[in-house]
């Protein structure tokens, strides 16, 4: 990982576009309906410190190479964050392609090097994110607080808001009817029914282009995480990264019964071969299997 991926809170914040034109008017266009200021400065402006005080992120766009630079240095003396197109050697962060859908917000960055790749990239993404996905996050923000005194272990929390996401109340979400999700979270928390846990098995012997979907997917979602020895690290590296991880060597039976007991998903990435004698090891607890 190249360069790390952040998230700024645009709320009561102010941000700074220099420069005018179609590079200019397209930064701009990032902001329209979040709750940020967005204030616009001629490149001429923009060499001044004091213009930037209080802002919170600066976007320099402009094709004058030398004052491209000295709004940069401007920005910086001034204490913020600054991104310059199409020179990234300017730039203290790069600008994503972004999916927008409200609170839920997701990007695809290339460090500046390729961003035609990253919008290719987001139009791929972006099909698969629906338009309501926001709205279910709202909702699950409006009641973090009741889901949390709920369900105070982390791990049946999780498994609870799994099950939320995969129900009615996620439904009603999506489709726009805010009080019925809420009704309907609020009576699934009442109930304290949190989702059951899963084991999988998915064969570590590589290469990682030869998994499934489903296989990357479970990866991704994986809360404990057992290795086989051997097993091909391009592979492992696909799980989450604060997924707890374990040696094969080192997981028995009666611990394993208990984290799928505390409703958390399994992910067992058997040693190159050792596919079929971890099935059969395991057994009834192994229902649902990789490749």
């Amino acid at each position: 990982m190249n360069s790390f991926p952040a998230y700024f809170p645009l709320a009561g914040k102010r941000v700074m576009i220099v420069g005018d034109g179609e590079a200019a008017d397209a930064k701009a266009r990032l902001f329209e309906g979040s709750p940020a200021e967005v204030d616009r400065l001629s490149a001429m402006a923009g060499a001044d410190p004091r213009a930037y005080l209080g802002a919170a992120l600066a976007f320099v766009a402009t094709p004058d190479a030398s004052a491209a630079a000295i709004a940069a240095h401007a920005a910086r003396s001034a204490g913020v964050p600054v991104n310059v197109v199409d020179r990234p050697d300017l730039s203290d962060f790069f600008t994503p392609a972004v999916i927008d859908r409200g609170e839920v917000v997701a990007a695809v960055g290339t460090g500046g090097t390729a961003p035609i790749l990253a919008s290719l990239l987001r139009g791929d993404i972006e099909a698969r994110v629906p338009e309501g996905a926001g709205r279910v996050a709202g909702l699950l923000g409006r009641m973090q607080a009741e889901v949390r005194a709920a369900f105070p272990d982390l791990a049946r929390r999780r498994s609870f808001l799994r099950s939320v996401l995969a129900g009615p109340a996620a439904e009603a979400a999506l489709a726009g009817d805010e009080a019925k999700a809420e009704r309907l979270l609020r009576e699934a928390i009442g109930r304290g029914e949190a989702g059951c846990g899963a084991l999988r098995l998915i064969d570590g012997a590589g290469p990682a282009d030869l998994l499934t979907l489903r296989d990357a997917r479970a990866l991704a979602e994986a809360d404990l995480l057992v290795i086989g020895s051997g097993a091909d690290p391009d592979v492992v590296v696909l799980a989450r990264r604060d997924a707890r991880r374990i040696a094969a060597a080192d997981m028995d039976r009666a611990a394993l019964d208990a984290a799928l007991a505390e409703g958390r998903r399994v992910i067992w990435i058997t040693a190159p071969g050792g596919l079929e004698a971890a099935q059969a090891s395991l057994g009834a607890n192994a229902s649902d299997q990789g490749r």
